[in-house]
């Protein structure tokens, strides 16, 4: 390992790396910044400049852009065309190339950051550098990252050399480092000028958040990534009070149940329970205390071992009925001293904590299938207006049911019925494959709440037979897109029957 070419924008432990390396006899070469830093910590370095014979230009953007850099990276040792190539023109091999990129991500994620401040910092070099290695990694050692010194060092002590395989795993991270950088900047240029929708490919990049124990069964495996600048409200953004880690299936749950949460916003106190992504308890009222009851009591044997979010501040009182059963997790904007203590009395309950919890994004949402990717908009509308289609036109608490109800069908499972009362689910029918199904699920598991109850359909009727069993059932009053070819029938079947039924024009399917 005789000359090593370091650059680096995170200098964390890189004076240690610099010093050890020179102990073991290589020469270091470095630029601006790094050069400076490691001179002052006494390691013995070598400025580019004298390297490629040109001195850095243009605010440092061009320094290690010259064939002296990059011939002797790039030169296959084995080849001797190659090495006989560089000799005749003075290029030393460069044995080890250590770098990292400027702080593109950090700068983006500032408040109020300019335009031209973004701009530069986009590293042209550092990257070219470390492709070149990269490409070249049979005979280069390439280092991205501070967190490999350490195994770098260990081998070039005990062995000499680098081995083959840390070379190919360093090469591997250097590309998924500057492709991860290319997609941010890609991102970012795309959005300030607000660029089409969607382009003729698709890029995309996330950073880990944790390993999971394991995916949906024991016997897949799983990880956590999060969109790099985050979006408001989102569970990525969520601190973790108490509880072991959450599981696959805790994240993708939880993130159902705030999904739904956010159709209710912050209007009044709102409590909305999920078992396996679907509600099973959603309740609002004047209390957070109340509306958890509600949430409860639409359906208390679905609820245990669920998943409970909040769009208030937990208190003891809640905190006590929540206790009072098996829940996984707990969300809510804060915790009141007293409700937490109460909380945490349970070992393997998981409470977060998180702000912004009523934030809808409106960006893009996708879904991985079997050798491709569907995108599209996030389902953000819930309707614009409705129109009543029958004689009778619903009260004005049927109309407060109506609108309850409708927000909890757009976030079932489809085919999905809704059946809600006074501000509360009294029962779910989702994901059946036929919509009287659904019905007839929800009405056998609401029982006697069920009287009295409005319905809502997350799609049309393509019969009347949905009409009928909810009149039966006690039901006075229905919400649905409408748009089949068969709408009159169900409107003559409300009529005939006394209830109240109104259209929306928008449509919630839920796949």
């Amino acid at each position: 390992m005789k000359n090593v070419l370091i650059s680096v924008s995170d200098k964390t432990g890189i004076v240690e790396f610099a010093q050890e390396l020179s102990t073991l006899g290589a020469k270091i070469i470095s630029t601006g910044g790094t050069y400076k830093l490691l001179k002052e910590n006494h390691v013995d370095v070598v400025e580019i400049s004298e390297v490629t014979g040109f001195a850095e230009c243009l605010d440092g953007r061009v320094k290690t852009l010259h064939p002296a850099v990059h011939g002797g990276i790039l030169a296959i040792r084995s080849n001797a065309e190659h090495m006989a190539r560089i000799d005749e023109l003075g290029i030393e091999p460069i044995d080890m190339v250590v770098v990292n990129l400027y702080p593109f991500k950090q700068t983006i994620l500032k408040e109020g950051i300019d335009f031209q401040t973004a701009i530069e910092n986009i590293d042209i070099g550092g990257p070219t550098m470390l492709r070149s290695a990269a490409k070249n990694f049979k005979d280069v050692a390439v280092v991205v990252d501070s967190a490999d010194y350490a195994k770098v060092l260990v081998e070039l002590k005990e062995n000499g050399e680098v081995s083959y395989d840390t070379k190919y795993a360093l090469a591997v991270k250097v590309f998924e480092a500057t492709s991860h950088y290319d997609t941010l900047i890609a991102g970012y240029l795309k959005e300030q000028a607000a660029m089409e929708e969607y382009g003729s490919t698709l890029t995309v990049t996330y950073e880990k958040v944790q390993d999971m124990r394991y995916g949906e069964n024991p016997h897949q495996s799983a990880a956590f990534y999060k969109e790099i600048k985050g979006t408001k409200g989102s569970l990525a953004n969520a601190r973790q009070l108490h509880g072991k880690e959450l599981s696959y299936n805790n994240i993708s749950d939880t993130n159902g149940a705030l999904e739904t949460l956010k159709e209710y916003g912050m209007q009044e106190p709102t409590v909305v329970a999920v078992k396996h992504g679907n509600p099973c308890g959603i309740g609002s009222a004047d209390t957070i205390a109340e509306a958890y009851q509600k949430a409860y009591e639409g359906d208390p044997l679905a609820i245990f071992g669920g998943i409970v979010v909040a769009n208030r501040a937990i208190d003891k009182e809640t905190a006590e009925k929540i206790n009072s059963i098996f829940i996984e997790v707990v969300v809510a904007p804060g915790y009141e001293e007293e409700a937490l203590a109460t909380l945490k009395s349970k070992k393997n309950i998981r409470l977060l904590e998180l702000d912004d919890i009523a934030h809808n994004d409106y960006s893009k949402e996708m879904k991985k299938v079997l050798g491709g990717m569907l995108i599209q908009q996030r389902d953000n509308k819930l309707y614009d207006e409705w129109t009543c289609v029958t004689k009778r036109q619903p009260t004005e608490k049927e109309l407060e049911d109506l609108a309850f109800a409708f927000k909890a069908v757009k976030c079932t499972k489809s085919n999905a019925i809704s059946l809600a009362k006074n501000k509360m689910l009294v029962a779910n029918g989702p994901g059946q494959v036929s919509r009287i199904w659904s019905l007839m699920n929800a009405i056998r598991q609401g029982g006697d709440k069920v009287s009295g109850a409005v319905m809502a359909s997350d799609a049309f009727f393509p019969f009347d037979d949905c009409v009928r069993e909810a009149a039966k059932a006690g039901i006075t009053a229905v919400i649905q897109p409408g748009g089949s070819l068969k709408d009159e029938d169900s409107i003559r079947a409300c009529d005939e029957l006394g209830l109240a039924m109104v259209f929306t024009g928008v449509r919630h399917f839920k796949h």
